[in-house]
């Protein structure tokens, strides 16, 4: 296992993230606790959770599972979504989010949440409100550092400006979703948080399954997130992306490994990120997504995968740079 720097921090953190999403839920107590304990026996300190995956039920095993090795693990959690029925259980601001970081910390059993997300960008909440109270988690100790999930570039830039002024806590790390079939981070998430430091942990190398080798253009199984979850449909319905697929699962099979491992070793080997982040039903879905580990990403594998799916435009309209008119690269 190879540890990379969070952030700024200073805490190094495994390469591969491990998504708690299915503990609790699909995967029960049993199975959860058979799944850290491959994760951690291949080197794994990093859990990735959020108060509302399977209604708080998550937090609640990772908490159990983390008893006695809390100080050798990274865990995290995130805030924004609705906990409740009541008009103030979601969002980010201040109301919310000290009740929530209260609610998580009880059942996570632990005195603290290292790493604190922002679920999701609020329009409706100043953000100067937002970062404020996250800087006074940080300041009581409850949280040692925060991140913020699916923001845009423009809206981690703004937030780091605000920080900055106010010498508050900053985000100190990103997570956008990031596969072949979705490249947006490439962008302007991807550099902005190579140039400022920011930590990346990204979700979904696999195209919510779309990328496992179970799909292509006349290749879909009954069962799984793209035939059944209708957010999920509307992610990945285009064609055009199970062509893709079915090209990716092709190479895969070219070079004799198994398409999830490939496709998270291929997410995993972009400067700009940290981890990315696994998940699993059970044991044996996740065995293929650690060997990722093995694969060896030579710049000419890199390639190989890269070319199978579209690059996503420059963030601006100057794209005759790209061909060497005003652009040198510095030797």
């Amino acid at each position: 296992m190879n540890y990379r720097l969070l952030g700024k921090t200073g805490v190094k953190v495994s390469s591969l993230c491990f998504g708690t999403m299915s503990f609790g839920g699909v995967a029960d107590e049993k199975e959860s606790r058979t799944m850290f304990n491959l994760c951690r026996e291949a080197g794994i300190n990093f859990f990735d959770c959020a108060n509302v995956y399977v209604e708080g039920k998550s937090e609640e095993v990772l908490g159990k599972l983390i008893a006695d090795c809390r100080g050798q693990v990274v865990i995290t959690s995130k805030v924004y979504f609705s906990t409740g029925e009541g008009i103030n259980d979601g969002g980010a601001s201040r109301y919310h989010i000290t009740r929530a970081v209260e609610a998580s910390l009880k059942r996570l059993k632990t005195d603290y949440i290292d790493l604190y997300f922002i679920h999701r960008f609020d329009e409706i909440t100043p953000l100067e409100e937002t970062l404020s109270v996250l800087n006074d988690l940080v300041r009581q100790g409850k949280v040692l550092y925060l991140g913020a999930s699916n923001y845009a570039a423009w809206q981690v830039a703004k937030a780091l400006g605000i920080c900055r002024q106010n010498t508050w806590a900053r985000f100190e790390c990103i997570q956008p979703m990031y596969n072949l079939v979705k490249r947006q981070a490439e962008v302007e998430l991807l550099p902005m948080a190579i140039s400022e430091q920011v930590g990346v942990i990204s979700y979904s190398p696999l195209g919510g399954g779309l990328l496992t080798g179970k799909y292509g253009p006349n290749k879909k199984p009954a069962s799984g997130r793209l035939t059944q979850n209708e957010m999920y449909k509307v992610r990945y319905g285009a064609p055009e992306l199970y062509a893709i697929a079915e090209k990716f699962s092709g190479l895969a099979r070219e070079i004799g490994v198994h398409p999830v491992s490939l496709a998270i070793a291929w997410v995993r080997a972009h400067e700009g990120i940290t981890a990315p982040i696994i998940g699993a039903r059970n044991s044996q879905q996740l065995k293929p997504a650690i060997a990722s580990l093995e694969i060896d990403m030579t710049p000419e594998l890199y390639y190989s995968v890269s070319k199978l799916s579209p690059k996503p435009p420059l963030a601006t309209d100057r794209n005759e740079e790209t061909e060497g008119f005003f652009y040198k690269k510095r030797n």
